[in-house]
């Protein structure tokens, strides 16, 4: 592989440590946000991998998100963020990360060089063609990611390859390759930065995608929402009255019948007499409201 991109030295890093405070400021705000275009380029390979993403789960399989240092905590984050959001079960979801959860109290290096251990963790798994893993590595060469991929398709499962580098071994492994060339970072090698940012932005755009071909995004709500708190209890019932087109009182009523249920609630609200219907519609739909609202009567 030519030299890797996520190395370079950035061309106005040169006396970097000599400017202003606010210049140097400046020019990591820039870095970041040219950074984050890159990811317009890879929307054909990001669409794919969502697909793959959502198969996987209306067949009953697993994501397994696999990383190492920084990119581990890029990856952890979305799939944290995933049950709450889009009510996806915790036990659909499961992250692999370098050096284990103790990384997270003190991320050393060594451990991304650990194949062995990524191997033996995708095999624990006992991962089928219904699973998929998805790989996130800025260098696109880190072992750790690399093996579990190995190991993943050697079960059938599917994969998705997130790197920083055109050209990247991890690349010619997976199923769905996207490349997300950053720029060079101001600080030279410091992958946490540019390329961390395309990565969350990758990954956002990943997940999302697949809650929306899932059935779990409505006209821009967030309807398999989680709602555990007061915040999001209140958001629930918005999302109820917005979409239902009815008022508070009548959204929280349904919120009520539905034990929290945000799509059950809508359909509620909407008229279906009983939590049951509602749900029997639901799974008919695959979980998609707009073509069980469409048959309603309208408001």
């Amino acid at each position: 592989m030519t030299e890797r991109q996520t190395e370079a030295r950035h061309a106005k890093a040169f006396g970097l440590d000599l400017l202003p405070d606010t210049e140097i400021l400046i020019l990591l705000a820039a870095g970041q946000a040219e950074a984050a275009q890159c990811t317009a380029s890879a929307v054909r390979e990001i669409a794919l991998g969502a697909e793959r993403m959502a198969r996987a789960l209306r067949s009953g399989g697993r994501l397994i998100y696999a990383a190492a240092g920084s990119s581990g905590l890029m990856a952890l984050a979305d799939a944290l963020e995933l049950p709450g959001t889009y009510g996806i079960a915790r036990d659909r979801i499961v992250v692999l990360l370098a050096g284990g959860m103790d990384a997270l109290r003190d991320m050393r290096g060594g451990p991304e060089d650990d194949a062995d251990e990524a191997r033996m963790a995708v095999e624990a798994l006992s991962l089928d063609a219904n699973d998929c893993l998805i790989a996130v590595t800025a260098s696109g060469q880190t072992p750790y990611p690399l093996a579990a991929v190995g190991a993943a398709r050697q079960a059938g499962a599917h994969t998705i390859g997130i790197a920083n580098n055109a050209g990247a071994p991890l690349f010619d492994m997976v199923d769905v390759a996207i490349c997300l060339p950053t720029p060079a970072e101001v600080i030279a090698g410091s992958t946490r930065m540019g390329a961390g940012t395309a990565q969350k932005i990758a990954l956002n755009m990943l997940s999302t995608l697949m809650a929306v071909r899932l059935g779990h995004v409505h006209d821009g709500f967030m309807v398999n929402v989680i709602a555990d708190n007061d915040k999001l209890r209140d958001r629930a019932c918005g999302i109820v009255a917005a979409v239902a087109g009815v008022d508070e009182a009548k959204a929280r009523q349904a919120l009520t019948a539905s034990a929290g249920a945000v799509k059950p609630a809508i359909l509620m609200a909407r008229g279906i007499a009983s939590l049951a219907e509602a749900e029997g519609l639901l799974l008919k739909h695959e979980g998609h409201l707009r073509p069980i609202l469409a048959e309603l009567p309208d408001r």
